[in-house]
């Protein structure tokens, strides 16, 4: 017999604030996925325009020599890849590549810096990018890896919308993917984050040899937060020549469907996004994403280092499907 609506929900669902188990996530995981995507469907109906997408385009600030070691990247120093190391981007580009986006239709403009975590120095720089960014019109996020003391209430004092710092995967499976910080550490970037008062984009990568379970955990993991992300992505990891990576098998994609349709369930008022893998899916499978509770995506033709399908595809899509942008 299988699972039915009411045994796959958590106790507390119709208080405040949901707590999920790992048990109750995979029992979603495991429904019939015309049933899944059903319910995933009808909990986003209930709190989204269901033809509405959040477009946001995402743009490297500094890119390469990261010193970390996370195994999907190619920008980490200790990955043999071809990426050149590059510098911090002048503010005046960055405004550029963002007044682009925004008459191209992107809502939000997202800047990402390869780094641990930045420096002081650094950070003023980016400082004034976010308030640049921020006077275009544009929501504004950045992604900077590991903050320190009072670098969250900086950022927020520029006008910050949204940090982002994904968890990657959950606790068990992150030695196996990252071994230069802990799982933990990311969770005190995101609690420094919540306090300064800005909003929490955060999400993680399927594909990268974890099982199931792993990403149920994750998921749990995002959505017991003391307040689930505002915004988060789910990445289909892209192998990359010369990571650690690189051989991985590409994921069943309607395991990816169902782990976007977990995701919209348990975290019924985020925005979920198609990031890191769409330039691989066809228009069918973003479809049945969308379908599914996804409802924000990148939008351009780089996430950083890797493709991304170009503006007019993504273009030919909306007007297909009859979907508008936000």
């Amino acid at each position: 017999m299988h699972a039915t609506a009411t045994a796959v929900s958590p106790a507390s669902e119709s208080a405040s604030v949901s707590r999920w188990t790992v048990d109750e996530v995979l029992a979603l995981y495991d429904l019939p996925l015309m049933d899944l995507v059903w319910r995933a469907q009808s909990v986003h109906r209930e709190h989204f325009d269901p033809n509405a997408i959040q477009r946001s385009t995402l743009l490297s600030v500094k890119t390469g020599g990261c010193s970390e070691d996370c195994g999907y990247c190619s920008q980490s120093a200790r990955n043999k890849t071809d990426l050149e190391r590059e510098r911090l981007m002048a503010v005046e580009d960055v405004v550029a590549a963002a007044k682009v986006a925004k008459d191209k239709g992107a809502s939000r403009f997202c800047m990402g810096a390869a780094w641990r975590g930045p420096k002081d120095k650094d950070l003023d720089q980016v400082l004034d990018m976010v308030r640049e960014v921020k006077s275009l019109g544009l929501q504004t996020c950045v992604t900077l890896g590991m903050l320190q003391e009072g670098q969250a209430e900086k950022l927020k004092g520029a006008g910050l919308d949204y940090y982002n710092h994904n968890l990657d995967t959950d606790a068990e499976f992150y030695g196996q993917v990252i071994t230069t910080h802990t799982h933990g550490d990311r969770l005190d970037t995101l609690e420094q984050v919540r306090d300064a008062g800005i909003k929490v984009c955060s999400g993680g990568i399927i594909g990268m040899g974890e099982s199931r379970k792993n990403r149920a955990a994750l998921i749990v993991q995002l959505a017991n937060l003391p307040k689930p992300p505002e915004s988060v992505p789910i990445n289909n990891l892209v192998p990359i020549p010369g990571t650690p990576m690189a051989g991985n098998a590409r994921l069943d994609p309607f395991e990816f469907v169902r782990t976007i349709a977990a995701a919209r369930i348990a975290m019924p008022t985020s925005w979920v996004r198609l990031s890191a893998g769409r330039e691989e899916m066809s228009d069918e499978l973003q479809a049945l994403c969308f379908l599914a509770g996804a409802n924000s995506m990148f939008y351009g033709e780089r996430l950083l280092t890797t493709g991304n399908p170009d503006v007019d595809r993504d273009d030919a899509l909306f007007a297909r499907l009859g979907l508008t942008a936000v």
